[in-house]
């Protein structure tokens, strides 16, 4: 078995890279890190999204958590960021979420969160990693076990928070369009929606355990596009599986991505004068657009590591009170400790209001630059070792003095799944698909 954790937790193919004694093993293994001097009792929160394989994670964690003698509370299928806020609310020790965001429904994660609502720290997950590797035992005192619970009033707590982030009534004679990705946000978005007084229609909401992401949500917009058109609705909103990330479309069917979202939110902080030592957390993967945006508002930006747990790294370590990514990530450090996307969509929702203007014209403020990004399959030896092989890194050296510093080209592995991930940025998108192309072809032929 290789490492367990990747930038957002524990993920894989259930049944093969992720089972029942892992989901086990990490349960336990949890306990036995955060509880070293067993001197408390600690208590657990467990939410998931609308995967099938949700239950067998779930009882098995929740069974690896009870026999550490700690106890659990069931919050049922719930947004990620749900959990992250309700640990704090409910004083618990901590929480998980079974989910694997945005990717198909045969793979699926566990994700753990501390008691002030943040991920765990790669510290404490390579604590716990090591524990069930190479150290893993068992509880052997039977009568010194926790107990199971259910929580009936979690989501109800969740929307009453977001709702009071906002001005409700900046929301009148808005018609939205709502994706819920048939995963975690399928009843949360209805309950929120309607609370705020929003007129809005709602599609792939009905989750059968097998349709998460499939065809629907922020992976694939194509289908709410149509239906913003169709339906001549003001905006989209489209939510992944766990909905901790939001893309939007505008009312004329194009796509505002995590980076215009975030000029968008960065230009209203800073005429509020709420925008914290006036800089904006990005990654390296932002739209070149992005930067050329902050630096023609005075805005400072500031690039981290791919990885929402990153961005929010230095956001605390700087004061920073906002920061994201292009996936749709955006975290709003005055409510929240992780993204939210039902929070980023109402937060949107309520600078249309305030400023009465339409989506397209609030994005309009930041020119996207030609991106292509294109993922290649690679096995999990290829994946961490492709930075060695002297044939693809020199032939990326190659291709980026061809740039001559008017575009960039990122290669990274992917934190979540085995795949390589070649971007490519330049002004001229044709030249760019045909460079990413030749990139992507030497990988294979190197690597697989």
């Amino acid at each position: 078995m290789g490492r367990i954790f990747g930038t957002d937790g524990a993920r894989g193919i259930v049944g093969s890279e992720l089972d029942a004694l892992l989901a086990f093993k990490i349960g336990a293994s949890t306990v036995q890190v955060l509880n070293k001097d067993k001197k408390k009792k600690l208590t657990f929160l467990i939410g998931s999204d609308t995967r099938i394989s949700k239950d067998v994670l779930k009882y098995a964690l929740a069974s690896g958590i009870l026999s550490e003698n700690a106890d659990v509370y069931d919050l049922g299928v719930i947004p990620t960021p749900a959990i992250a806020y309700l640990v704090t609310k409910y004083h618990a020790d901590g929480g998980f979420v079974i989910s694997a965001s945005h990717n198909p429904c045969e793979s699926n994660g566990i994700k753990i969160f501390n008691q002030d609502g943040y991920k765990l720290a790669d510290e404490l997950e390579l604590e716990i990693e090591d524990l069930i590797l190479n150290n893993f035992a068992l509880n052997k005192e039977v009568n010194r076990v926790g107990t199971f619970k259910t929580c009936e009033n979690a989501l109800e707590d969740y929307v009453a928070y977001l709702k009071e982030t906002v001005d409700k009534d900046n929301f009148k004679n808005l018609n939205i369009g709502i994706d819920t990705a048939n995963g975690a946000s399928f009843q949360t978005a209805k309950m929120l929606f309607t609370k705020l007084g929003v007129n809005f229609k709602i599609i792939n909401d009905k989750p059968d355990g097998y349709n998460i992401n499939k065809n629907a949500g922020s992976t694939h917009l194509e289908g709410l596009q149509k239906f913003v058109i169709d339906n001549k609705l003001d905006l989209g909103i489209a939510f992944d599986g766990d909905a901790d990330r939001v893309l939007m479309v505008d009312e004329e069917g194009n796509v505002v991505d995590g980076d215009k979202i975030l000029a968008i939110i960065s230009k209203h902080l800073k005429e509020e004068n709420k925008l914290k030592n006036n800089t904006l957390v990005g990654t390296v993967m932002s739209n070149l657009g992005l930067i050329k945006f902050c630096e023609k508002e005075d805005i400072n930006f500031v690039a981290t590591k791919v990885g929402d747990r990153y961005v929010l790294e230095s956001m605390l370590k700087n004061d920073y009170v906002v920061g994201g990514e292009q996936s749709g990530h955006v975290i709003f450090r005055e409510y929240a400790t992780t993204g939210d996307g039902e929070l980023t969509a109402i937060q949107i929702l309520n600078i249309l209001g305030k400023d009465k203007k339409k989506l397209s014209e609030l994005a309009s403020i930041m020119e996207t630059y030609p991106q292509v990004l294109k993922n290649v399959k690679v096995s999990k030896e290829g994946k961490d070792s492709y930075q060695q092989n002297t044939n693809i890194m020199n032939f990326i050296k190659e291709q980026e003095d061809k740039l001559n510093g008017n575009g960039r080209i990122l290669v990274r592995a992917s934190g979540t799944e085995n795949l390589i991930r070649v971007m490519i940025e330049g002004k001229d998108i044709d030249y760019i698909t045909k460079m990413c192309d030749d990139i992507v072809a030497l990988i294979k032929s190197e690597l697989n």
